[in-house]
């Protein structure tokens, strides 16, 4: 059997929750807010969108050290969120 002893790349997982402002764009009203867990994100995500206009969770594999960043992955969207870049 094989073990790998080698770390996982940890995940960036973060909640932005966005509000419509006078002008009609979207703004960042709570967040980006890191997260534990892909669970806590959707928990989260999932009591602020009767607040906000729009929320998202999403996750990636992430380096920062070497600066190395997957796609993201979406993990919860509710109402409107703009397009992630």
């Amino acid at each position: 059997m094989s073990h790998s002893t080698e770390p996982k790349n940890p995940k960036l997982i973060v909640v932005v929750a966005f509000d419509r402002g006078e002008d009609g764009e979207l703004f960042p009203a709570f967040g980006p807010a890191d997260q534990q867990s892909e669970d806590r994100a959707i928990r989260t995500a999932r009591a602020l969108a009767a607040k906000h206009v729009g929320v998202i969770a999403w996750s990636r594999d992430a380096d920062p050290m070497l600066g190395d960043y997957g796609p993201p992955n979406t993990l919860y969207v509710s109402g409107e969120v703009p397009d992630m870049e």
